[in-house]
């Protein structure tokens, strides 16, 4: 609970400025990730992490959105910001507050990182979606070339203690095990990950 109240607060206090700081990541580190999910994701659409709701102009016409993120502050950013009618819920990725099979999609960007048991979020987000329903990944992960891996190692000395934020997981072995992979792929240097899979 500490470590969840800790996480929280950090999240809180950088909730009015996260979309001046994401925004040079998202144009030339993932690039066009967020367009990536919006042109796969349909109908009842689950966003795990949703923050400060910059996934929400991507998702298509007439599909209905649920944005769920454990910061309040976070969520505040989003309802301020919308520009599509969404729902937006309190609640832990580890233990989602919404009916089995209640989604067609759900997303997480960039959110994993930071989730404290990925495998019980990956549980959840399945528990959630319908059978055959979409789940859609995007994340900064362990590299590819070791150089780069050895420098993801030393900052996550300082933000995993800080925002438990890690640069060096990878998420799809976790994927694999219990979803479909329809399609994965890694770019900047494997630093970038997309994942579209099924229930």
């Amino acid at each position: 609970m500490e470590r969840t109240a800790r996480n929280r607060a950090v999240w809180d206090r950088s909730a009015g400025n996260y979309d001046r700081q994401i925004a040079f990541l998202d144009r030339h580190w993932f690039r066009d990730g967020r367009r990536w999910l919006g042109e796969r994701a349909e109908g009842r659409i689950l966003d795990v992490g949703a923050g400060t709701g910059l996934n929400l102009p991507h998702y298509p016409p007439g599909s209905v959105v649920t944005c769920l993120d454990f910061s309040p502050a976070m969520l505040r950013e989003a309802r301020a910001n919308a520009t599509r009618p969404a729902r937006f819920v309190e609640g832990d990725a580890a233990r989602l507050p919404l009916r089995d099979s209640s989604f067609d999609t759900v997303v997480c960007a960039l959110a994993l990182c930071s989730i404290p048991s990925p495998r019980a979020a990956l549980a959840e987000m399945r528990r959630v979606l319908v059978p055959g329903g979409r789940l859609l990944l995007l994340d900064h992960v362990a590299s590819t070339w070791p150089p780069i891996r050895a420098a993801q190692w030393l900052l996550e000395r300082v933000t995993i203690r800080t925002a438990d934020e890690h640069f060096t997981r990878r998420q799809f072995p976790l994927v694999a095990r219990d979803f479909t992979i329809v399609a994965a792929e890694r770019d900047r240097a494997g630093t970038v990950e997309r994942i579209h899979a099924r229930k």
